[in-house]
């Protein structure tokens, strides 16, 4: 039986939209998109994909920080099931422009757009419109390359990138100041208003039954008693089973909106991710700090994906094809795992056991992903080979890990790779014949052969069998070619 509400709440057109699932014909796992096709003022948003490749259906979503601030970030709507945007303000295109009295004055991204010429047939040119109004709202004349990575997640097939990319330089000329500014807090309180009582959301309508707790309290409880509901943090993953496999989701479980799943706490020894930390708040913290694991994050999806996709969800697919499990597995990271009364924790190695299989227990829940901080002595280099550069599934991935002795014999490598077999797995033939070796062009020649066989991958639309093999050699070439100077010259050894 029900005994949450089964309300939702969220800001749109700057009124607090309510939608109770009991009395409408909407399901709970209605996305955004569709949601926002339905109602007779924002059509702007079109869908191209249903996969989050294309960004034509790109809105922007601002929600509440820590300091009672709004943030915005740009956001796939195909892949947003509407309990997700419960508390927070959903924003269009159709909203960018302004009304001074007397006509519509459009937003310097808008001014921009036209007076570059930006756009032809138009389809996509509200998803850009929005990826540049999250741009505009986040930075202040932005490089090229912070301009490119948020138009990664857009096509534009008709127009080209140049007048966008033009458009994204010019709507910065005028400052940062938009009409947003000036009812910012006005949406605040409306934010402030919806997110004041926070018992868990239960929505019983449509042979749909999905939860939505904002406490890690409630979330336990609530996976206890419900242990065959389906999890979601982000559903950029979940969400394709509907999309594009065309499967009913019967039961929905949503931790996208626990605030204590979120943190990144970081000491001297140890860096602790929380599981709903999402990916692109890890690849902006890492970027200075592991350059390693923000350069692989990079280049993984988009940055509308990397908004919404969490460490916990990216971790808890186990896929074989993942960056970043690569990387981690590389630090000897440990995964997390609670529920109602108690916890575990697990090394990532033992954590996946099969292909998309885990050890986690049908009441747990992953709450975070740690490390140790590696020594300075160490050299690790993370690599992603696929036929594109952004947004691309990859054909391989890689990650190597290496601590040398003084006489330049390798104490310790580990060697990680994804797309290979049925999951991210260490080459440790190959790690075994290194170690104790001298770290020589001649010695890698040799460990090479060893890797060229040391798995059997399969061929698919990717890659061949053949060309994985190859990569998988190459690789570990590559990372010798690239830190051998480094390693020769300018390594501080630890005694």
């Amino acid at each position: 039986m029900r005994k949450y509400p089964s309300t939702i709440k969220f800001v749109l057109d700057n009124k607090i939209q309510e939608i109770d699932f009991l009395k409408t014909q909407i399901k709970p796992t209605t996305t955004v998109l569709n949601y926002l096709r339905s109602l007779p003022g924002h059509k702007g948003v079109k869908e191209g994909c249903a996969e989050g490749d294309c960004g034509a259906c790109t809105v922007v979503i601002a929600s509440l920080n820590n300091r009672g601030e709004l943030e915005y970030v740009s956001v796939d709507s195909c892949l947003v099931f509407l309990p997700m945007i419960h508390g927070k303000q959903l924003i269009t295109v159709e909203n960018l422009s302004a009304n001074d009295g007397h006509k519509k004055v459009l937003h310097p991204v808008q001014e921009a757009l036209v007076d570059n010429d930006g756009t032809q047939c138009g389809y996509c040119t509200p998803g850009v419109a929005m990826s540049l109004f999250a741009l505009y709202k986040n930075h202040e004349n932005p490089d090229k390359e912070t301009i490119t990575n948020a138009l990664t997640g857009n096509l534009c097939r008709c127009t080209g990138y140049r007048p966008i990319i033009d458009a994204a330089t010019q709507m910065f000329h005028s400052g940062t100041h938009d009409h947003f500014c000036d009812n910012e807090e006005s949406v605040i309180s409306l934010l402030k208003q919806i997110n004041e009582r926070k018992p868990p959301i239960e929505i019983i309508a449509e042979d749909q039954h999905y939860l939505k707790p904002f406490s890690l309290e409630d979330a336990l409880l609530l996976r206890k008693q419900h242990t065959d509901a389906l999890i979601i943090g982000g559903s950029t993953d979940v969400a394709l089973l509907q999309t594009k496999k065309r499967i009913h989701l019967t039961k929905v479980f949503d931790i996208s909106s626990v605030d204590e799943l979120d943190f990144i706490v970081e000491d001297h020894n140890k860096l602790a991710i929380g599981s709903g930390t999402s990916l692109e708040e890890l690849h902006n913290y890492t970027k200075n700090r592991l350059p390693y694991l923000s350069e692989i994050l990079r280049v993984f999806g988009s940055l509308q994906i990397r908004n919404m996709a969490t460490i916990g969800g990216n971790v808890g697919t186990a896929s074989p094809i993942s960056d970043t499990l690569p990387v981690l597995l590389a630090l000897e990271s440990k995964v997390r795992l609670m529920k109602n009364n108690g916890q575990r924790d697990l090394s990532l190695e033992e954590f996946i056991v099969d292909y998309r299989k885990t050890a986690i227990d049908k009441d747990e829940l992953i709450v975070m992903v740690s490390f140790s901080k590696p020594k300075k002595s160490e050299t690790i280099k993370s690599y992603k080979v696929s036929k594109r550069k952004d947004l691309d599934i990859s054909s391989v991935s890689a990650c190597f890990r290496i601590s040398l002795s003084k006489s330049h014999t390798v104490d310790k490598i580990l060697i990680v790779f994804g797309g290979v077999a049925a999951m991210p797995v260490r080459a440790r033939k190959t790690e075994g014949y290194l170690t104790g070796k001298t770290w020589n062009r001649e010695t890698v020649d040799s460990a090479s052969q060893i890797l060229l066989n040391e798995f059997q991958p399969i061929s698919d639309a990717r890659s061949t069998r053949e060309a994985r093999q190859l990569m998988t050699r190459n690789l570990l070439i590559k990372f010798w070619d690239e830190t051998n100077t480094k390693t020769e010259k300018s390594i501080g050894y630890e005694n």
